[in-house]
């Protein structure tokens, strides 16, 4: 019998219970490295019908932690998921901040993010490995998996995964692809990039309004297996506006894009293809982001994928403990389960990545992917009748970090 159809104990009433003890369902083969330990469930509250909020606590190897879970009922018909994320991509906000302003009810933490650089003169963009879809608009493509930012990640598995939900408004962890070309009289350039801080190397992207006035330089840094590779010296920017190109250039600049206008950047061999365009050409720059499950995402981050069709995946990092944050989905598609650790001391022994799985099909979950973590990690929820929402982890850094995106649950946008 496959787990995801194993009948599993109601997490409702365990919340509703007030202090109730939750064990995985009977049945299910365990990772050698999976815990049997118990959740225990220290509280909870309803923060709008379909929307719970609670805290738990796990006795690990290395001491106690506690762990903070939002679930979400899509089945309600005035509840449902959304990015959060800054005025831009090349942005970071904290996850309260952005939850207070889009309206949600409660988030948590996103994507790995573009933080820290060590290409000399080339600053952090901010931005987030993986795709980013909000509200049905294809913000962002994902970066080459070696440039991602964060602990390494299941074989199989890669930046282009991500946790995001249907137009059936259903959730489930997919995959993503980018479609798009650069079509003028000169001939078709394929593209390889959307919005993203690291292009392939040879490869062309384009950069629109949405990316913000970041330096686009970091996108030609780096290779396809080598995150910390030196940036390319052979590159070249063109930039189109109403289906024109009004400039081309041998470095990629900086600065806002106009809402009319696109910029493309190419390194190495896409360099080339690009240099053949001047000023003056009609140019037609297509793009989307193509999904292999169905139907259409209109909501999706990246994530780690961790768990599938109720098992673990194969190759988890079962031996560093750290602060982390997960997205999971129960087998129908219609409950969200969004975890985040506990971030200080004495209630931060963490988990391995394999116990985080280990907790999410615990919790009910038949597919679910590891977010950032560390200072990253932050849970944040806005009460009934209170126009800001607050962080409720105590955040390792001792303030809430600044992070690219985050997913946050959403009572009657519809």
């Amino acid at each position: 019998m496959r787990a995801s159809n194993l009948v599993r104990p109601s997490l409702a009433l365990l919340l509703t219970a007030g202090l109730s003890t939750l064990m995985a369902p009977a049945g299910i083969a365990r990772a050698a490295t999976a815990t049997d330990t118990p959740v225990t469930f220290t509280s909870t509250e309803q923060l709008a019908p379909g929307v719970t909020y609670g805290s738990f606590q796990v006795d690990t190897p290395r001491g106690v932690t506690v762990g903070y879970l939002l679930t979400a009922d899509l089945r309600k018909n005035k509840v449902s998921l959304g990015l959060l994320h800054p005025d831009t991509i090349a942005q970071r906000k904290v996850v309260s901040a952005m939850t207070t302003d889009q309206g949600a009810i409660g988030g948590v933490n996103g994507d790995f993010f573009n933080i820290s650089e060590t290409h000399v003169g080339v600053e952090p963009t901010g931005s987030s490995s993986g795709p980013e879809i909000a509200d049905g608009e294809d913000l962002k493509f994902a970066v080459p998996t070696a440039q991602r930012f964060g602990p390494g990640i299941a074989p199989g598995t890669s930046t282009r995964d991500v946790f995001g939900v249907g137009v059936n408004g259903k959730a489930r962890v997919d995959t993503l692809s980018l479609t798009g070309e650069v079509r003028s009289k000169k001939g078709t350039i394929a593209l390889s990039g959307l919005n993203q801080y690291a292009l392939p190397v040879d490869g062309v992207g384009v950069f629109t309004s949405a990316w913000g006035t970041a330096s686009r330089v970091r996108s030609t840094c780096g290779s396809d297996t080598d995150r910390n590779a030196p940036c390319s010296t052979h590159t070249y920017e063109v930039t189109v506006r109403h289906g024109m190109v009004t400039s081309v250039g041998q470095t990629p600049g900086a600065g806002e894009i106009p809402s009319d206008a696109e910029v493309l950047v190419g390194r190495e061999g896409g360099a080339d293809t690009l240099d053949d365009l001047v000023v003056g050409d009609r140019v037609q720059v297509d793009e989307k982001l193509v999904s292999e499950g169905r139907p259409k995402l209109t909501f999706a981050v990246g994530g780690a994928p961790i768990l599938r069709a109720g098992a673990p995946l194969a190759g988890l990092d079962a031996k560093t403990a750290a602060v982390r944050t997960a997205a999971g989905v129960s087998p129908d598609g219609k409950t969200v389960y969004l975890v985040a650790l506990a971030g200080l001391a004495p209630a931060s022994a963490g988990f391995t990545i394999a116990e985080l799985a280990d907790l999410m099909r615990s919790l009910g979950a038949d597919a679910a992917v590891n977010l950032d973590g560390g200072g990253s990690t932050t849970v944040a929820v806005r009460e009934p009748g209170q126009a800001t929402a607050t962080a409720r982890n105590n955040p390792s850094g001792g303030v809430e970090r600044a992070v690219a995106n985050g997913i946050g649950i959403f009572v009657g946008r519809h």
